[in-house]
């Protein structure tokens, strides 16, 4: 039998508290998602400023990111490179880029969703959040 390592609080909150600092070191205005591996929601905050379709979008890369295994950047080329079939693809919803597995010796214990700025940087703050680790 695998044992696996989970998130715990105090993970969810240095990923977090990260997460954010990248975002305001910028001044970019965001909503930070975390999940679980089954993509369970464990932590969301929007900054001041940022849209308030980001608290569901962000929520939805991670989602993504969480369940495939995969940054969510993954989908979004799929689509792009004209497989648009993939849209209907059941239980996924975050299919752009800004969602980010969080990998522990190999396997994926979570992910961080970001959205309010551009995709790649949305990707760039997840990345800085799971970095804390």
């Amino acid at each position: 039998m695998k044992q696996q390592a989970q998130l715990e609080l105090a993970d969810v909150k240095r990923i977090a508290a990260a997460a954010e600092a990248h975002a305001l070191s910028h001044s970019w205005a965001v909503s930070i998602a975390i999940v679980d591996a089954g993509g369970h929601l464990l932590w969301l905050q929007r900054l001041d400023g940022a849209a308030p379709i980001s608290a569901q979008i962000a929520p939805a890369k991670a989602h993504t990111a969480a369940l495939g295994r995969r940054e969510s950047k993954v989908y979004e080329d799929i689509i792009n490179q004209g497989r648009t079939s993939f849209l209907s693809a059941p239980g996924l919803q975050g299919l752009l880029e800004g969602g980010v597995p969080i990998l522990v010796d190999g396997q994926c214990i979570g992910a961080v969703g970001v959205s309010g700025v551009k995709s790649t940087e949305d990707a760039e703050i997840a990345k800085a959040g799971i970095a804390a680790l």
